[in-house]
């Protein structure tokens, strides 16, 4: 009998880590090749891991909730088939990354060297930080452990990170400023107690003593802006009130959005667009599109294509910012953000926007939306993206003030289409008509996009929906 390690795969080139969710297999299960052994989560996405060889579980090094880095062994698989699936030639030690001395005690099902440590049971202070909405990897949480930060102070710390994560230097250089930050106060104690002593001496001496000398005064240690707390609310059941617990997709979506408020500074703009020759075209060509293609064509990747040809002329929108530095992106992905049956929000991408058709945006749109409601994205489905837009006209709304994703600079959105009285003018003159009516609005990051260029860039892309070409082939 062979031993399989079962390792958690790489997901994508930004996911380093991943949340067991659930193990849908048992110790002791038989799996066959292709089963899902274990549900895990990112903070892009949720997927499963399938066992690549047949064979029976016969040891889960892992837990629920338990925060696996990406090549770390997450299960053993016993197999019949020693050459194919043993993972080298002769078993050899799993290195380490830091030298552990080694457990005396044998561990039951578990004969693979080095897979001990991770099957240790979880350490009381990480259940700690089971309560809070980020995610902190094992290296930030030893070390906020060691420096005594607890997780509502940790919370408040603002990430580099992707998606605004907290990385180990990001907590280094906290713990570096909160450290330099007692210093002063240390200083005026001792300094206090100084001319006390110098008094004390001019009794005996009769002498002027010299002016004390007074330190140069020292900056402020830089501290994080400390997120609100809001006060506890009070819950009435008798009347009827219900806690429900957020569920992961929500935490993370919930953070995501304070973290870019603190981040950003929102500046919203609107505009009006009369789209009336957009929806005579596609009412026209609807179902003919359909019956060709196999897909229905919807508003939405005419809004991106608008957008794309809107970005092209207006590339300063295209960007991302690093500390100082303003990131200008050469590819154009838009970010398309999808309502999941369970009400929570995904963020898909569509890579290359640019280089796409109607016709392939269309298929791109439906797909990605398809694949979202299912649960069947993968995590380079929702990286990489530069601008993201949001259709709340799907719900009936007239317009809104969307939140940026970050790293991003912009979100657009767009309302609903409504008939409305508009004044048209004509070579006659004036004259009073039902068009189809829609706001478009978006909102930027003022730290590096201005409004007369976040205005102008909203103009144009209302300016290719109104021209539309009642006329065009697709």
């Amino acid at each position: 009998m062979a031993k399989y390690q079962l390792l958690l795969p790489r997901m994508g080139e930004s996911v380093a880590e991943a949340t067991i969710v659930k193990w849908t297999k048992n110790t002791g299960d038989y799996i066959n090749v292709d089963d899902t052994v274990i549900e895990i989560a990112t903070d892009k996405v949720d997927s499963d891991v399938p066992s690549p060889v047949s064979g029976r579980l016969v040891a889960q090094l892992c837990k629920v909730d338990d925060v696996v880095q990406v090549g770390d062994v997450v299960a053993i698989i016993e197999t019949d088939e020693i050459e194919e699936v043993m993972p080298a030639p002769a078993p050899q030690p799993v290195v380490q990354p830091q030298p552990v001395a080694q457990q005396p005690t044998a561990v039951p099902q578990m004969p693979i060297p080095g897979t001990e440590l991770l099957a240790k049971p979880a350490s009381p202070h990480n259940d700690a930080f089971k309560s809070s909405p980020r995610f902190y990897s094992p290296l930030v949480k030893q070390i906020a452990i060691e420096e005594k930060i607890s997780v509502e102070e940790l919370d408040r710390i603002p990430g580099t990170g992707a998606e605004g994560r907290l990385t180990k230097d990001d907590l280094l250089a906290y713990v570096k400023q909160k450290q330099s930050g007692q210093q002063p106060a240390q200083r005026q104690v001792a300094q206090a107690a100084a001319p006390t002593y110098t008094q004390e001496a001019e009794k005996k001496t009769n002498t002027p003593p010299a002016p004390p000398q007074q330190p140069a005064a020292q900056p402020a240690a830089p501290q994080p802006a400390a997120r609100p707390q809001p006060a506890a609310q009070q819950v009435n059941t008798s009347q009827g009130d219900e806690i429900i617990e957020m569920d992961r997709m929500r935490r993370l979506i919930a953070d995501h959005m304070v973290m870019s408020k603190q981040i950003s500074p929102h500046v919203t703009s609107f505009v009006e667009a009369d789209v009336t020759g957009l929806v005579m075209w596609r009412e026209k060509v609807k179902n003919s599109f359909e019956k060709r293609e196999g897909e229905k064509i919807t508003f939405t990747p005419i809004f991106i294509e608008a957008i794309v040809k809107a970005i092209k002329e207006f590339p300063m929108i295209n960007i991302s910012v690093n500390g100082t530095q303003i990131i200008k992106r050469n590819a154009i992905n838009i970010s398309m953000a999808t309502v999941l049956p369970d009400g929570n929000l995904i963020v898909p991408v569509i890579k290359k926007a640019d280089e796409l058709s109607l016709i392939g945006l269309t298929k791109a749109v439906n797909d990605l939306a398809k694949r979202s409601r299912a649960g069947k994205l993968v995590p380079d489905d929702v990286k990489d993206g530069t601008f993201t837009f949001t259709n709340i006209g799907s719900f009936g709304n007239i317009m809104g003030v969307p939140i940026i994703n970050q790293p991003q600079a912009a979100i657009l959105a767009v309302g609903v289409i409504k008939k409305r009285p508009a004044v048209i003018e004509t070579e006659e003159g004036d004259v009073i008509a039902v068009r189809h009516m829609m706001y478009i609005s978006m909102s930027y990051d003022h730290r590096v996009v201005d409004g007369a260029l976040g205005g102008m860039f909203l103009r144009r892309v209302a300016d290719h929906l109104e021209n539309w070409d009642v006329n065009r082939a697709v």
